[in-house]
């Protein structure tokens, strides 16, 4: 199970095609493979905004990512590719879902929804995400299923689908349905619900460790 993990977000300079980002964002997970990572999703947020969601099993497979080729590779596509460094957002894995393996069919739609909590209720927000990953094991079409903090107020959950039905099926499943019932009492403000593409994605193989 990851612990630590980083969003990046990249804009895409004016002009420049969809099609040369995605090769960068491919060519980067090429480098990355050698990497402690245990899950790396390459998305698009929009016509020209990318990003990539990444998940380490400690602060030290996370340091070393950032220290390391793909990082180097996106600061250096900067220059022609995308607008200025990229954003680089570190956040903690509160729980997940991953499958056993990283065969069968492959994911292209995503779910980024990130919501702040209402002051003095952190901890139970916390709590909420961990109880909710038993809920999303319920659910054969979401594939991957991560429930984050990005600082002390702030939470989210990214999941990945193998198409729109089950990013649908997900929206409005019994976690979402948990949340609104919830978020007078929990939610600080409206979850921002964000509808991505997966450009490429890898997970570790997680079946050894099921055994």
């Amino acid at each position: 199970m990851g612990t630590k993990g980083l969003l990046v977000r990249l804009e895409v300079k004016a002009g420049y095609d969809a099609a040369g980002a995605e090769d960068v964002l491919r060519s980067a997970l090429a480098m990355g493979r050698a990497e402690a990572t245990t899950a790396w999703f390459a998305i698009r947020f929009g016509r020209s905004e990318y990003g990539i969601f990444d998940v380490f099993p400690d602060d030290a497979g996370r340091e070393a990512h950032l220290a390391g080729p793909v990082i180097q590779a996106l600061l250096d596509a900067g220059g022609s590719v995308f607008v200025g460094a990229p954003l680089i957002q570190e956040f903690e894995v509160l729980a997940d879902k991953l499958p056993a393996t990283s065969s069968g069919e492959p994911v292209t739609k995503a779910l980024l929804l990130t919501f702040k909590a209402k002051a003095g209720h952190e901890a139970q927000v916390a709590q909420f995400l961990r109880d909710a990953q038993a809920l999303v094991e319920q659910e054969p079409k979401t594939v991957a299923w991560f429930a984050i903090r990005l600082d002390d107020s702030h939470f989210g959950i990214f999941d990945v689908f193998p198409d729109n039905g089950g990013r649908f099926a997900d929206l409005t499943g019994h976690v979402p349905r948990e949340l609104a019932k919830h978020s007078l009492s929990l939610l600080g403000s409206v979850p921002d619900i964000g509808m991505l593409d997966v450009v490429d994605a890898k997970w570790a193989d997680q079946s050894a460790g099921a055994r």
